[in-house]
């Protein structure tokens, strides 16, 4: 039978029916399916977990794969960042079972700090790299990622991007196999990496991409279709546009190159492919990878043809390709006819993302804002829902960097700027992914700031995965919770307070208490995320006594608050009941009643 399969899910069936026997990854969108979808159709004897960060992710993987069994790793191309110490080691010590490193990437970006391209970091961990354009594709390459692991002892990077990894096909998936692998580990000196081996093992990684290249040019992944004197190279989902945006100009003569194998580029083939071309345009997101390939090899075999994109202003150098976009490019490279800009197609209006109706995220961020109105202050923020704080009227994200960040960059502010209180936010599962070292750091350095965790009970952004702090594993056991207060003051924080956000007035005064304070004190604002809790209050207006001043929209920005002539209006759809706009109304014209 055939199943729909979103290409998260079309992944994850590729691993299981490939015999995964570990899954190990840390939330990130566009990836997070892949893991939650392994869990849910695992077939028996496949160990899954949400590991705390993505580096704690891999080094799991990574030891089940030396003892023989098929593993897998999960995350986004920013948590590519926070697991490269481990990915970089592991090439050149090895694998036993198969590691398949799924790494999806965000162009636009749409929901991530950067636009990074993991087709480059797999050239330079000198790490394999498969970069499917279809969910169908993706499932077959996952298979094909573990074979390939296994047979040159590498770990091997499957590269979807977020519309591979968010659309939709139907495949035919069959029988899931059982896990394979995991005869046990044995030992060896080559499981410890020395500067010796080092430097023996990277020898062997430089004779290996020349091996793996004349391999992916005869391996069916990569292929070649078309004639002309001119043509197109492109891979990943932009391959799926440059076919339709063909057969939107009327499918011109042209030479295609599609590329499954960006790394080791697929050298042999490439040189076919450009042999008597008088020029080709390389449409790719994100980088110029598959254009910086032709250029090499037209350089060291001395082709005449001219290699257009990227580097030419030929092609897009940043954001999503789209089948418009791809089509305008290749008019105008063949020299066709056509009216449609991108501009024209991108007509849909900008809808930026805001915190939910009821966020306690909100309740926290006013009132660390009224506790300080008036001082000189500087809010450090961090990578999560909290991050939306940054939008009007809270304007509480004054920095955003990366993933425990918010506390580190707060720390070294109050090291070279006195006379203000510096603030730094964090969520709870971040905390745990990497804010414990931030902590430690600011203890050790006698930092002078106030650190602020927003505890919702849950890794929210992404989809409510559990974290450490929930007690709860992927795999449904139950599991002892680790206490965020036990951890800070086991660590050594003196001043700790904890308190409902929702209790305005109560965290206003723990706000004030903490930054008359001086050294590294910790605010804990603890209230569920309303997505946990289905509301059974209601906030309603008394119209009589509302006044219009529009102090509840002004200052909360909350989307379930509108104004409708000249009075507030709440939407009971929308509104979840915090009551933190009835604690905000001057006048008391906002209550709470039962849901109807």
């Amino acid at each position: 039978m055939r199943e729909l399969l979103m290409g998260n899910e079309a992944i994850a069936l590729g691993a299981l029916k490939a015999g995964v026997r570990c899954v190990c990854g840390y939330p990130g969108t566009p990836s997070s399916e892949v893991l939650e979808t392994a869990a849910k159709r695992n077939p028996g004897g496949v160990y899954i977990e949400w590991s705390v960060n993505e580096k704690a992710a891999v080094e799991t993987a990574a030891g089940a794969a030396y003892a023989g069994a098929r593993a897998m790793v999960t995350m986004k191309q920013v948590g590519l960042n926070a697991s490269s110490d481990p990915i970089m080691c592991l090439n050149y010590i090895g694998v036993k079972g198969g590691l398949v490193i799924l790494c999806a990437d965000d162009p636009g970006p749409i929901s991530s700090q950067t636009e990074q391209d993991t087709r480059a970091f797999g050239r330079y961990a000198r790490i394999p790299v498969l970069d499917p354009s279809t969910p169908e594709e993706a499932f077959e390459m996952t298979g094909k990622a573990f074979e390939l692991s296994e047979k040159y002892q590498t770990p091997v990077i499957l590269r979807p991007t977020t519309r591979v990894c968010h659309s939709c096909a139907g495949i035919e998936v069959g029988a899931l196999q059982k896990p394979v692998g995991g005869d046990g580990f044995t030992k060896d000196a080559k499981w410890v990496i020395f500067p010796r081996l080092s430097y023996q093992n990277k020898q062997k990684l430089f004779a290996r991409e020349t091996e793996l290249g004349r391999y992916f040019s005869e391996s069916g992944l990569n292929s070649v279709s078309g004639s002309g004197s001119k043509g197109i190279i492109t891979g990943g989902v932009t391959a799926a546009y440059v076919k339709d945006a063909l057969e939107m100009l009327g499918n011109p003569p042209v030479r295609l190159m599609t590329v499954g194998t960006p790394y080791p580029f697929p050298d042999d083939m490439a040189q076919n492919f450009l042999s008597g071309l008088d020029s080709a345009l390389a449409l790719e997101e994100l980088d110029p990878v598959c254009e910086d390939a032709l250029i090499a090899i037209c350089g060291r075999k001395h082709l005449p043809t001219d290699i257009l994109g990227k580097r030419t202003g030929d092609a897009i150098t940043a954001g999503e390709y789209s089948v418009i976009a791809a089509a305008c490019d290749i008019a105008a490279f063949l020299k066709l006819p056509f009216e449609i800009k991108p501009q024209e197609a991108a007509a849909v209006p900008p809808r930026p993302p805001v915190l939910c109706a009821g966020c306690p995220h909100r309740a926290s961020f006013y009132a660390v804002k009224q506790a300080m109105k008036g001082k000189k202050t500087v809010f450090s923020g961090d990578i999560g829902c909290y991050t939306l704080g940054n939008a009007a009227p809270l304007d509480m994200v004054d920095t955003c960097l990366c993933m425990g960040a918010g506390l580190t960059i707060a720390s070294g502010l109050s090291h070279v700027e006195s006379g203000r209180t510096h603030f730094g936010f964090i969520g709870d599962s971040t905390f745990f992914h990497s804010g414990i070292t931030g902590v430690v750091n600011a203890l050790y350095n006698q930092a002078d700031a106030v650190f602020v965790i927003l505890d919702n009970h849950t890794t929210a952004m992404t989809g409510h995965q559990p974290h450490p702090g929930i007690g709860r594993t992927m795999m449904g056991e139950i599991s002892e919770k680790i206490s965020i207060d036990n951890t800070l003051r086991a660590i050594g924080v003196k001043s700790l307070r904890r308190v409902d956000p929702l209790r305005l007035s109560d965290a206003v005064k723990a706000v004030k208490d903490a930054a008359d304070e001086k050294g590294v004190r910790v605010i804990i604002f603890e209230s569920p995320c309303i997505a946990l809790q289905k509301p059974s209050k209601s906030a309603r207006v008394q119209t009589e006594g509302c006044i219009g001043c529009r102090k509840c929209i002004s200052e909360l920005g909350c989307p379930a608050i509108s104004v409708s002539d000249g009075k507030a209006l709440i939407s009971a759809g929308l509104c979840t009941g915090c009551g933190l706009c009835a604690q905000v109304c001057p006048v008391k014209a906002i209550s709470l009643c039962g849901k109807e």
